[in-house]
C-alpha cells in the first residue's frame, strides 16, 4: 500500500474562504480551523455568517471571525484582501469558493442566467485570485490557492449550462495561473467535486418546469451512490490543499466522468443527450429558488422528495442552508 509522505504543518496560518458562510464553503472553513488556521469567511450575507462564526466558533482549535464582501465587485475584493492582511499580518491560504447554480434549459434561463453564472462564479474566482495574489506571494511558508470548479466545468452538464460554462472558465483559470504563479512559490489547485450533499438545492435558480427541474436536482444531489458526503470532500479538498496538488476531482463518478471524456469526448457528449433527454422540456416564467419552488408544491408531493432526498435535506439544515439560530443545526 501507497504511504503518503505527512502534510506540512498549516498550524497558524491565515485563511480566506469566499463563499464561507454556508455549504461546502463553510465546511471547508472547520475543516482549516481543525487544523489550526485563523480562518476568515467572505459571503454576501451578515445574517449568514454571524450564524457561520457562531457555528464554528465551537471548534476548540484556530480561529474564524468573517467580512462581509460580494466578489462580483473587484474593488471590494481587493479592499477586504488588504484589510485583512493589515489586521493578521499576513495571507498564506485562499480558497475561492463562492458561486451560484442555476437549474433548466439553456432558453428559459436565458441570456442573462449565463451573465449571472460567469459574474459570480467565473468573476468572483478572478477577482478573489487577482486580490490575493500579491500577498499570497509574501507568504514566509508560500502561499496556497484554491479555485473551486466542478465535473460540470470538465463535462457539460444539460440543465445546468450556464454553471457548466462559468465552471469551465475556472477549470483554466486554475490551471493557468499554477503555471505563472510557480516562479512565485505560489501553489494554484483546481478543485472538481461530483455531487455532494451540502444542501445547495435550496438556493439554486430553478427556470423552466420548475417544480420537475427541482424534483430531479434535488434527488440526484442527496443520493448516496452518486453525490458524496460533504465533510468528507471538505477534509479531502483541505488535505489537497495542504499538500500542494495541482488538481483533484471528488466523487468516483465525476472521476469517471472526466476520465471518459478526456479519452472519448463524442461518446461522452452522446451518452449525455440521452440523459438530456428524459429532462424536463415544457414550462417557462421568471426563475426562482429552491426554498420558493419547494413552498410552491403541495404537501404529499414535498414529503415525498424529502424522503427521496433525505440525506440531502439532512445536510441543508446542519450546514446553514435553512438559516435559524445556529444551536439548531
Amino acid at each position: 500500500m501507497r504511504v503518503l509522505p505527512a502534510a506540512p504543518s498549516i498550524r497558524g496560518l491565515t485563511a480566506v474562504v469566499t463563499g464561507g458562510s454556508r455549504g461546502l464553503g463553510l465546511l471547508m472553513a472547520g475543516e482549516l480551523m481543525k487544523r489550526g488556521c485563523h480562518v476568515v469567511l467572505l459571503a454576501r450575507d451578515e445574517a449568514e455568517l454571524g450564524r457561520a462564526v457562531t457555528k464554528l466558533g465551537r471548534l476548540p482549535c484556530g480561529s474564524v471571525r468573517s467580512v462581509v464582501c460580494d466578489v462580483r465587485d473587484g474593488a471590494a475584493v481587493r479592499a477586504r484582501m488588504d484589510e485583512i492582511v493589515r489586521d493578521n499580518g499576513r495571507l498564506d491560504i485562499v480558497l475561492a469558493n463562492a458561486g451560484i447554480i442555476q437549474v433548466g434549459p439553456a432558453d428559459a434561463l436565458g441570456t442573462e442566467g449565463f451573465r449571472d453564472a460567469l459574474d459570480s462564479i467565473f468573476n468572483g474566482a478572478l477577482h478573489t485570485a487577482l486580490a490575493a495574489l500579491p500577498h499570497l506571494r509574501r507568504s514566509p511558508v508560500g502561499g496556497r490557492l484554491a479555485l473551486v470548479g466542478s465535473v460540470g466545468g470538465l463535462l457539460a452538464v444539460p440543465h445546468l449550462l450556464p454553471y457548466s460554462c462559468a465552471k469551465a472558465a475556472v477549470a483554466a483559470l486554475a490551471e493557468g495561473l499554477h503555471a505563472e504563479e510557480a516562479v512565485h512559490g505560489v501553489t494554484v489547485t483546481g478543485i472538481h467535486p461530483g455531487l455532494m450533499r451540502t444542501g445547495s438545492h435550496l438556493h439554486a435558480r430553478f427556470g423552466g418546469d420548475r417544480r420537475r427541474e427541482y424534483a430531479w436536482f434535488q434527488t440526484l444531489a442527496g443520493a448516496p451512490l452518486l453525490s458524496m458526503n460533504a465533510e468528507r470532500a471538505a477534509e479531502r479538498i483541505v488535505s489537497a490543499v495542504q499538500r500542494r496538488r495541482h488538481r483533484i476531482v471528488l466523487t468516483p463518478a465525476a472521476k469517471l466522468g472526466a476520465v471518459a471524456h478526456g479519452v472519448a469526448p463524442v461518446a461522452t457528449t452522446r451518452l449525455v443527450s440521452l440523459i438530456g433527454r428524459v429532462l424536463p422540456r415544457d414550462g417557462g416564467g421568471e426563475t426562482a429558488e429552491g426554498f420558493r419552488v419547494e413552498a410552491e408544491d403541495q404537501p404529499p408531493a414535498r414529503r415525498l422528495r424529502r424522503v427521496l432526498g433525505v440525506l440531502n435535506e439532512r445536510a441543508a439544515g446542519r450546514f446553514n442552508q435553512r438559516g435559524g439560530p445556529a444551536d439548531t443545526w
